[in-house]
């Protein structure tokens, strides 16, 4: 931890700490966003792997939920590259989409629990260590 110099009380960490966390951040979602591109192209392609839970308050067709997967994971590719290459809108970026896709994966656990949990664990990581300690970075 570096000391605090800015007189706000708040204590900093070093800038090769904050951009270690940054390329985790940008890894996780890279990470996220293949799981729900490869999530996406097999609701669209075979819709049948999924099962279909009774009477559930988000019930779409699977291909439409397999379009919303997809489009989300590549949106999350892009974010992670932003990320990766320390592009100014990377982190708010990922951020958003990172709270994107924990949404959609929550609303998706009836139909794949363990895949949705383990995407959302990926998005959680990646949303606190860009909210909380990539700022650092700037």
């Amino acid at each position: 931890m570096a000391e605090n110099r800015s007189g706000t009380g708040r204590v900093g960490i070093s800038r090769e700490t904050a951009a270690n966390v940054s390329f985790f951040a940008g890894v996780a979602l890279l990470l996220s966003g293949v799981l729900s591109v490869l999530l996406g192209i097999t609701a669209i392609a075979r819709d049948a792997l999924f099962g279909t839970p009774p009477q559930y308050e988000y019930r779409f067709g699977l291909t439409a939920w397999g379009w919303i997967h997809l489009v989300i994971g590549l949106a999350l590719l892009a974010a992670s590259v932003g990320i990766l290459t320390t592009r100014s809108w990377g982190r708010g970026a990922g951020v958003a989409l990172g709270a994107c896709s924990l949404v959609t994966q929550f609303m998706f656990i009836p139909y794949y629990p363990v895949w949705s949990i383990s995407v959302m664990v990926l998005d959680l990581l990646a949303i606190w260590a860009l909210a909380r300690l990539a700022p650092d970075l700037a």
